[in-house]
């Protein structure tokens, strides 16, 4: 029998090489030093942290989650410790990743674009690979006011206020529920951005017909889950398009290897893993990982980046049947 080829399972951040595609997205166990080497134990090629916002917050009071069927709905409300825990925390955490070839990834959030900067000078002292910035939640637009992500000029305020003080590769985290994804895209990255995430949860809301009320005590949360991949897929792709080149962390409803290679085809280079997590339990990763390695060997490939933007190819027509 002919010798199996080994394969190639890791990508290339900004030069931050992760062993495999698949990045525990915020939010997911990266509420603990502890939680984010596990999940490097468990098979994550990256992880991130918490986002960070100046100061302490506490989130919204239970319930914040839901299981509503084809999907996950939250309105958690970015509870964190300050920025300045936030980064002893992942300083922390740092020592035990190391050893794994595992990099962790630091989200700030929170405010006017000079209060994201304030937060990344001190999530920065922490060291992350990667510096996130989150604009883009849709679960607290109403204490904040509308998200930057949702329009260009938003979106780069926030970039041209932390590109100065930043000293390691930024990445943007952009919303679906905009009219034009990939020009945002465009925007940030001239203002600065050397990455775009890809995407945030879909604004919507669950009512309980029995009592009449909305089931999150936020009322609206984020749509996660299945129902979100096909909207991520979009997005990525579209993104991809308008920044070709540019690395994209793909994330949104995945939850199989397969749905894993949709999104490394849309134009990701790396996956982000939130919810698979909760319907596939902590070794989520190495499912993934077995499923996407089964995946390149049934197909021929030998490397992950050989499946990265393979739906960009142009569609081939089915050839005419001359007539007879």
């Amino acid at each position: 029998m002919p010798e199996e080829v080994e394969l190639d399972l890791s990508v290339d951040l900004c030069g931050v090489r992760l062993p495999n595609p698949f990045v525990l997205a915020s939010g997911i166990l990266g509420t603990s030093e502890t939680l984010l080497e596990k999940a490097a134990r468990l098979g994550a090629g990256a992880v991130t942290a918490k986002s960070a916002g100046a100061q302490p917050r506490r989130g919204h009071a239970n319930p914040i989650v839901v299981d509503w069927g084809a999907g996950l709905i939250n309105a958690v409300g970015l509870p964190n410790p300050g920025a300045r825990r936030e980064a002893e925390l992942l300083a922390a955490a740092k020592a035990h990743l190391a050893p794994l070839g595992v990099p962790p990834k630091m989200l700030a959030m929170r405010g006017t674009p000079d209060e994201f900067a304030e937060v990344a000078r001190t999530v920065l002292r922490a060291e992350p690979d990667i510096l996130e910035l989150n604009i883009s939640c849709p679960n607290v637009h109403d204490e904040y006011g509308e998200p930057f992500a949702a329009s260009c000029a938003g979106a780069v305020s926030v970039v041209e206020a932390v590109r100065p003080v930043c000293t390691v590769p930024l990445f943007v985290k952009l919303a679906p529920n905009v009219p034009n994804i990939g020009r945002i895209a465009a925007d940030v990255v001239a203002a600065g951005a050397d990455g775009i995430t890809a995407i945030n949860t879909m604004p919507g809301m669950v009512i309980d017909v029995e009592s009449g009320q909305p089931v999150l005590t936020n009322r609206s949360g984020g749509l996660s889950g299945p129902a979100l991949k096909p909207i991520a897929l979009y997005c990525v792709y579209e993104i991809a398009r308008a920044v070709p080149g540019v690395p994209i962390i793909g994330t949104g409803g995945i939850t199989t290897g397969r749905d894993a290679v949709e999104m490394l085809m849309a134009g990701a280079t790396a996956v982000g893993v939130g919810s698979a997590v909760y319907y596939r339990g902590l070794e989520a990763f190495q499912h993934l990982q077995e499923e996407l390695t089964a995946f390149m060997r049934a197909h021929g490939y030998t490397r992950v980046r050989q499946l990265r933007g393979l739906a960009h190819r142009p569609v081939q027509k089915p050839q005419e049947v001359p007539e007879q």
